[in-house]
């Protein structure tokens, strides 16, 4: 007698086969690069703090997500940056987050990442490209158009005033600069740019002698000051200090996320400091990175808001998330 073959209905094999995927995708693990400008200002520890939040909630929700920080130590290191994300596309990473230090030069290697079915978010700075998936970032345009504002009122739109720019290449900081001068040529008309064509690089130090520079041939002239990002603000408080000019005596507006400029506006050295979201940023950009591995969709564009600090909102609850207490 031959043994009788068991037969399963159609549904029972296609219930079986859809099970298997879902098992499948469930296991699946993704591993995301995050690669900051640079690795030592606080900024940059504060988008890794929103990577790693997003990293703990995928994975108490059951998603496997291995996140890996690197980036170069400078803000300056373009070509360190661009071997970082051409590294991390050769080990077939599922995805990366980037924070562009050039807008154009690294349009390449995200596009050939892209390319290689590895989906790329970018944060904090635009990419001259439309490859990446997203950009979460500040409207950095606007938040210059905040400084001058601030500034311009701190002065009484009138005075003499320096922009100490950043570096040449870095989108986000060009856009804050001319969102400032915007914002002066167009409602404080009083206001006369006496420097504006001097960059102070990405380190505390070299925007140190960038400023003491500039002081040493304005210091007598100048009332105000605009810095937009944290090297620059930090090489400037020094140089006003170490000149005599802090204290007010030079109202000094920065852009930046630092406990340590929070204490120079306790100090009277800041008068205004705007600030950004980058936990936000790092959150968000992990978290966008795998809803594209899921075949999710996400916005092309989030903006994560910006806040200016002052002596009067210093412990507004607002303020305090953003720079801690």
């Amino acid at each position: 007698m031959k043994p009788r073959l068991l037969r399963f209905p159609w549904f029972c094999v296609l219930l079986c086969s859809v099970l298997g995927v879902a098992v499948a995708a469930a296991a699946e693990r993704y591993t995301i690069a995050v690669v900051p400008m640079g690795t030592t200002h606080q900024y940059w520890k504060q988008v890794h703090t929103g990577a790693l939040k997003a990293q703990a909630e995928l994975r108490a929700a059951g998603v496997p997500v291995e996140i890996i920080w690197k980036g170069p130590l400078r803000e300056d290191d373009r070509d360190q940056q661009v071997q970082v994300v051409e590294n991390f596309m050769a080990r077939r990473v599922s995805g990366i987050v980037l924070a562009p230090l050039d807008a154009r030069a690294l349009a390449a290697p995200v596009e050939q990442a892209v390319k290689a079915g590895i989906p790329v978010v970018v944060v904090d700075s635009p990419l001259q490209s439309d490859a990446p998936v997203s950009t979460i970032a500040t409207d950095n345009y606007h938040g210059g158009r905040l400084a001058g504002r601030r500034l311009g009122e701190l002065l009484g739109g009138e005075g003499n005033v320096i922009l100490l720019r950043v570096q040449v290449g870095s989108a986000s900081c060009e856009a804050r600069e001319q969102g400032f001068l915007d914002e002066l040529a167009e409602n404080f008309p009083g206001l006369k740019v006496i420097s504006s064509n001097q960059h102070g690089g990405a380190t505390r130090n070299t925007a140190l002698g960038a400023s003491q520079n500039l002081l040493t041939r304005f210091g007598r002239e100048v009332h105000g000051i605009f810095t937009p990002n944290e090297s620059t603000g930090a090489g400037m408080l020094v140089a006003l200090s170490n000149a005599g000019l802090g204290g007010g005596k030079v109202k000094l507006v920065a852009f930046a996320n630092s406990r340590d400029f929070v204490d120079a506006i306790r100090a009277g050295d800041l008068h205004g400091l705007v600030l950004q979201d980058p936990e936000k940023m790092g959150y968000l950009g992990v978290k966008s990175v795998v809803q594209v591995l899921r075949g999710e969709p996400v916005p092309k564009l989030v903006d994560t808001g910006v806040v200016v600090a002052t002596a009067e909102n210093l412990d507004d609850p607002e303020v305090v998330a953003l720079v801690g207490k």
